[in-house]
C-alpha cells in the first residue's frame, strides 16, 4: 500500500481495428511485446486531457485496489497513416504521432450487464466512491464501461473523469475541489452500494499525499497545457478528500 506501480511504454507495431463505439475512436493495437492494448489517441477530439483523466483514475483506481487493465505509454509513429486506407483513421493517427495511452486488451470480455451480474455491496460501494471522487460521469447504465472478464469485473475508460479540466482557469478554482457529485445519481451500481459510509474512510487513507503526488508525476510534459500543471491536478485530488467529504454526502442523498 503506498506505491504507484511505473508506467511500461511500449511501441505501436500494428494497428488492428477502430474500436467505433467510442467518440474518439481509441482502436486495438499491437505493441512491439507482442501484446494487445486498447489505444486511446492524443490526437483525438478532446486531446491529451482525455489521456490524463484516463492515467490519473486509472492509476488512483489501482491505488484503491480496484480491478483495472495495466495502463502502458504506447509509442505512436505518425508513418503508420500510410498504410491505413480509412482516411479519418490515417489523420487521427498523423495528428497522435508520440506518446499516447494505451489499456492492456481483455480478449474475450463481455460488457457488463447489470440485471444479470450482481456485484458484492462493498465492491460497489467502493467503485461508487472512486468514481465520486474522480467526477466520472461515464459509469452509468447506458454506458457502464465495466466489463466481466474470467468472471471478475474490470473498470475501463476514465477519459471522461476529471472533467473540471476542460474549464478554463479550474487551477485557480480552490473551492472546485469541494464541488459535491451530483451525477452520483445516474451511477449504475449505487443501488447495490451499500457501504459507502463503511469504506469512506479507508479508501480516503489509502489515497495520501504521496499517493497523489507519485500518480500525478506520472503525467507525461506533453500532455500538459495551459493551466494544467502536475502541482494543479495533485492539489485538487488532495483537496477533495478534506472532511467532511462532499460527494460521499452526496452519494449517501442519493441512495
Amino acid at each position: 500500500m503506498g506505491r504507484v506501480p511505473a508506467v511500461r511504454t511500449v511501441r505501436v507495431t500494428r494497428y488492428v481495428t477502430p474500436l467505433r463505439e467510442g467518440g474518439s475512436l481509441p482502436a486495438i493495437v499491437e505493441a512491439d511485446d507482442d501484446g494487445m492494448y486498447v489505444l486511446k489517441f492524443h490526437g483525438a477530439g478532446q486531446g491529451p486531457r482525455a489521456l490524463i483523466a484516463e492515467l490519473v483514475s486509472g492509476e488512483i483506481a489501482r491505488a484503491l485496489d480496484l480491478p483495472v487493465p495495466e495502463l502502458v505509454f504506447a509509442e505512436l509513429d505518425a508513418d503508420l497513416a500510410r498504410t491505413e486506407p480509412d482516411p479519418e483513421i490515417a489523420d487521427l493517427i498523423r495528428a497522435s504521432g508520440g506518446l499516447n495511452l494505451g489499456l492492456d486488451y481483455l480478449p474475450g470480455s463481455v460488457a457488463f450487464d447489470p440485471v444479470v451480474e450482481r456485484p458484492a455491496g462493498d465492491l460497489a460501494s467502493r467503485i461508487v466512491w472512486f468514481d465520486s471522487y474522480v467526477s466520472n460521469v461515464d459509469r452509468t447504465v447506458r454506458n457502464t464501461n465495466l466489463l466481466m472478464w474470467h468472471r471478475r469485473l474490470w473498470l475501463i475508460d476514465h477519459g471522461a473523469s476529471l472533467y473540471f479540466h476542460h474549464a478554463p482557469g479550474w487551477s485557480a478554482e480552490r473551492d472546485r475541489a469541494r464541488d459535491p457529485f451530483a451525477l452520483v445519481k445516474q451511477h449504475v451500481l449505487l443501488a447495490r452500494a451499500d457501504a459507502i459510509a463503511a469504506v469512506d474512510a479507508k479508501l480516503a487513507g489509502r489515497l495520501t499525499p504521496g499517493v497523489i503526488e507519485a500518480v500525478v508525476a506520472l503525467v507525461p510534459d506533453s500532455w500538459l497545457a495551459g493551466d494544467a500543471d502536475r502541482a494543479a491536478y495533485a492539489r485538487y485530488l488532495t483537496d477533495r478528500l478534506a472532511a467532511p467529504r462532499a460527494f460521499v454526502e452526496e452519494a449517501l442523498r442519493a441512495r
